[in-house]
């Protein structure tokens, strides 16, 4: 193929897998965007709302775990359009929900429908992509997450302010399956493996669960979840945190936690420049790290006026999304050969059992009156995250030097 060729054929595939991806992250507030309506219509505790993500990552996590194993196994394409399709099926259920056990079935389909894209995404960059642009397809890819991330609470509280929640959700059924549309008509782009692209970490063994022995596995799984636990956090209080640290208004506590989505995808697009020049991931990930968890416990102190509750929030999704490309190349150093959909499967349910822990934690914290813990405890656990992240680049750079 010619280098326009190739080019062309790498950005088909980064946009599809970065429209799904985004996809996915949408549902993962569509039921904590609704949370002001939610509460009074259910009678509902912020332990109990948050007990609603706890279910949906939790299914998702345990998911993405077996998931990684099915799409070595079938491919990712297939698990891919299963998954966008039980999204859509999750969001018609919740809209129709007269009961808190109906809310919960609702959250537990939907977790399926997430637990299938990691594993499937991570697998077609790495089987679709020329390594030349491997890291800026990560950078896309994280950047499409988190404008999905943006983009469900303007959506669902603008059309719940305007009509309903169960509007809201009936409305956000559309997205995946015009998605899914999108993806079935270039399921051509989207074929099993052509040939591997990308140099792979060597083999400790031959069974399939001996990459389950790599230390810097369990290592990155640490790693995501102490960063998703903060997340959650800020995923389902940091509006209403700010509001009650800084007397903000709803839209001005809105628009920050907006700012925090749209920044992060600003600082992956610098970060996927970053990573593809550096192989010290870590240390990327380190820096970033650091100066957002400085930023976040100087919002816990509410030593600063309220107005700057927005700018700081930026720039702690600034700096933490800086470290994305770089951790997920970070990860794929430390990948087995052809065991891509297992390490990521296993791997990324560390994010969702942060983020299954992060909003019941956090809750009962909300319920004690203190916000201000909230933001010490996203500073806590992004510092925490630090330790694991310098663990795996370590033994990473000390495997290649033993290689070499």
């Amino acid at each position: 193929m010619s280098q326009d060729s190739t080019l062309r054929a790498d950005a088909r595939v980064i946009a599809l897998v970065g429209l799904a991806h985004g996809t996915s992250h949408f549902y993962h507030l569509i039921l904590a965007a609704l949370f002001p309506w939610l509460k009074p219509a259910f009678g509902l505790s912020y332990a109990e709302l948050g007990l609603l993500l706890t279910a949906f990552f939790v299914v998702s996590g345990v998911g993405q775990a077996l998931a990684g194993f099915v799409v070595d196994k079938v491919g990712a394409r297939s698990v891919l359009f299963f998954g966008m399709t039980m999204l859509g099926v999750s969001a018609l259920v919740l809209s129709v929900a007269g009961s808190y056990a109906a809310l919960m079935g609702g959250a537990l389909l939907a977790g399926v429908g997430n637990s299938i894209f990691h594993p499937a995404d991570y697998t077609l960059l790495n089987q679709r992509v020329s390594r030349a642009r491997l890291a800026h397809g990560f950078s896309v890819h994280g950047i499409s997450g988190n404008i999905g991330w943006a983009a469900a609470p303007l959506f669902m509280t603008t059309v719940a302010a305007f009509s309903s929640w169960r509007m809201a959700l009936a409305s956000a059924a559309i997205l995946p399956f015009a998605v899914l549309a999108i993806l079935v008509l270039n399921r051509a782009r989207l074929a099993p493996e052509r040939k591997p692209t990308v140099a792979a970490a060597p083999v400790t063994g031959e069974g399939t669960l001996s990459f389950l022995r790599l230390r810097a596995v369990w290592m990155c799984f640490a790693f995501f979840f102490l960063t998703a636990v903060a997340l959650g956090g800020i995923q389902a209080f940091a509006s209403i945190g700010l509001m009650q640290l800084y007397g903000i208004s709803r839209e001005l506590a809105t628009g920050s936690y907006t700012a925090y989505m749209l920044a992060s995808a600003g600082g992956m697009l610098l970060g996927g420049f970053i990573g593809a020049g550096r192989q010290d991931h870590d240390r990327t990930v380190a820096i970033a790290f650091a100066v957002a968890a400085a930023l976040a416990l100087l919002l816990g102190v509410a030593v600063v006026p309220g107005w700057l509750a927005l700018p700081l929030m930026a720039l702690v999704g600034f700096f933490s999304g800086i470290a994305g490309p770089s951790r997920d190349l970070m990860i794929r150093a430390a990948a087995p050969k052809n065991a891509t959909g297992r390490v990521y499967g296993i791997v990324y349910s560390g994010l969702d059992a942060g983020l299954s822990v992060g909003p019941a934690l956090f809750g009962f914290v909300m319920d004690a009156g203190h916000p201000g813990w909230l933001f010490a405890g996203i500073a806590l656990f992004q510092a925490l995250a630090i330790v694991t992240a310098v663990g795996v680049g370590g033994g990473t750079r000390g495997a290649r030097l033993q290689n070499a």
